[in-house]
């Protein structure tokens, strides 16, 4: 009986080490869609939310308002725009004064459209790379001294595609590739104090856009997948709520969310 009681009590310890009651995780594109059920997971499991979003303000504060109502001062909004280096740095700044610390960061926000080789310009570099790749490396670099006294955690949402490139998303395809790249290497850079992990997400909710609101290539898609069907942002939302809270001796991992379309391909 002693034995099990001593066994209960260091998987209570366990739990409460790994829990994100208390700490403040920074989510970017956390205003709507997969960003938004980040947020309402990791604030359910105690956490306090800065939520960032860039045009999104009546979802952001919709969305703050929400999580303020179940719990006083347990939410921030802010807008920024990734492209600009200052407005990370910023970002980062306004979310310790707000709440005294950072414990976790979410690299969800990304930008997505189609660009062929004959396509690639400046512009579309700059929006591409910029929002998924740059502006990662450069919150990871804003929030590190924070995140190393905490122990804190950072979660990259790369894609599927950073391994099996997407037909006409050249730059799409390079800047995940490169954030899949640059997880690996802040888990390196950053152990052993930070964990940094990535999750690639398969069909989880479709781009807002005319090409993606054709029924049969969606279900061709679908099809594709081993599990028939597609995801929901809440499968994307409880792996992110595992990597900050349950997985202490987990860094440098990347894993598929897509019921199982990267096996199927």
């Amino acid at each position: 009986m002693i034995e099990k009681l001593g066994c209960v009590k260091l998987q209570a310890a366990s739990l409460v080490e790994s829990s994100v009651q208390g700490k403040v995780v920074l989510v970017t594109g956390g205003a709507k869609r997969v960003g938004a059920a980040i947020c309402r997971r990791l604030h359910a499991a105690g956490a306090s939310i800065a939520l960032h979003y860039r045009s999104s303000s009546l979802d952001a504060a919709t969305l703050h308002s929400s999580l303020r109502a179940l719990r006083p001062d347990s939410s921030l909004h802010i807008q920024a725009d990734l492209l600009d280096p200052q407005a990370i740095f910023s970002l980062v700044e306004k979310t310790i004064d707000h709440f005294g610390r950072l414990d976790g960061l979410v690299n969800n926000a990304s930008s997505f459209f189609a660009t062929s080789l004959d396509e690639v310009n400046d512009q579309n570099w700059n929006d591409l790379i910029g929002t998924n790749l740059k502006a990662p490396l450069l919150l990871a670099q804003a929030a590190a001294k924070e995140l190393r006294r905490n122990h804190g955690a950072i979660v990259n949402i790369v894609d599927i595609h950073a391994e099996r490139p997407m037909h006409g998303h050249l730059l799409y395809n390079i800047a995940k590739g490169g954030l899949a790249a640059l997880t690996r290497a802040l888990a390196q850079e950053l152990a052993p104090q930070v964990r940094v992990n990535a999750i690639s997400p398969g069909v989880i909710v479709w781009p807002e856009n005319a090409e993606w609101g054709n029924e049969t290539l969606r279900r061709q898609i679908i099809g594709q997948t081993l599990l028939k069907r597609e995801g929901e942002p809440e499968d994307i939302a409880r792996t992110v709520s595992f990597l900050l809270n349950d997985a202490p001796y987990i860094t440098g991992q990347i894993i598929s969310v897509d019921g199982g379309r990267s096996v199927h391909l």
